[in-house]
């Protein structure tokens, strides 16, 4: 992850300055500046390793006045930072950019626990993330306080409606077991399912995960009650279009936890800026 980390942080700097700030040809003789990053609105914060990072890499003091997940106020100063005049100004926006997109994604997450008044249950993001910035969308995920799902098709073994397409129904079981045989011992299967009916199936068969996707909460109310019944160490997720709005009804229902793509691709940035001393 240290890694993944360093190189994002590098490419994110190679993207702005290209062959260099213009505005460093003005500049005679450089000095040494203050500055500071201040919200213009509301959050919770996030982005601060990503930062880290960069300022272990270039010669940047900084003062922290808050950390990965906390909450902040509008016109609070989020850090302090010194270093030469030119060099904060060519790392403004690769800053701004990474604490403000990071900081928009954990505030929209932790609006989604919000709604959800204490009970119990797993809140997961999922692979909708944005090409190559899948470690920093769900790091800030974490960082609004719900879970990650799987980090790629390395992960969990699912079978979506798309895999199930050419899988009969009757023959699930011998596919999980063949399965069983090819994937590390750690992994799970979990199996997507659009009906009660071949929920039961999907347990039946052996899966560890059953998905209840883009089911009404009566049909997954049912599922759980089968589960309960038979099958109580298989684990159920609720999913598909879950809205703020709706998802304290799904989290009554029973599952064990509930996955949200909008967690990070509805999620808008949070207005920040930085103001030189």
């Amino acid at each position: 992850m240290a890694k993944s980390r360093r190189e994002f942080i590098l490419q994110a700097l190679e993207e702005d300055l290209g062959r260099g700030d213009l505005f460093e040809r003005l500049i005679d003789e450089d000095f040494s500046a203050k500055a500071h990053i201040i919200a213009k609105e509301a959050g919770v914060f996030s982005g601060k390793v990503y930062i880290c990072e960069l300022f272990g890499l270039i010669n940047v003091k900084c003062i922290w006045h808050i950390n990965d997940g906390e909450a902040f106020s509008d016109r609070k100063i989020l850090l302090e930072l010194e270093g030469s005049y030119t060099l904060l100004l060519k790392l403004e926006r690769v800053i701004l950019n990474i604490l403000q997109h990071s900081s928009g994604i954990a505030t929209n997450t932790a609006a989604y626990l919000k709604e959800l008044k204490g009970i119990d249950i797993a809140v997961l993001d999922t692979r909708k993330t944005r090409p190559l910035l899948r470690d920093f969308e769900k790091y800030s995920v974490r960082n609004g306080g719900a879970k990650n799902h799987r980090m790629g098709l390395d992960d969990t073994l699912m079978l979506k409606d798309t895999h199930l397409r050419h899988i009969q129904p009757q023959e699930l079981q011998s596919f999980l077991k063949k399965a069983r045989l090819h994937i590390p011992w750690t992994s799970k299967i979990e199996i997507e399912c659009e009906d009660v009916g071949f929920a039961k199936i999907a347990m039946q068969a052996g899966a560890d995960i059953v998905m209840c996707d883009n089911m009404p909460i009566c049909e997954i109310s049912a599922v759980v009650a089968y589960r309960d019944t038979h099958y109580p160490h298989i684990l159920l997720e609720g999913s598909g279009n879950i809205t703020k709005d709706k998802i304290l009804a799904y989290a009554k229902s029973g599952v064990d936890a509930i996955s949200v793509g909008s967690l990070i691709h509805q999620a808008v940035w949070i207005d920040m800026s930085m103001k030189m001393q």
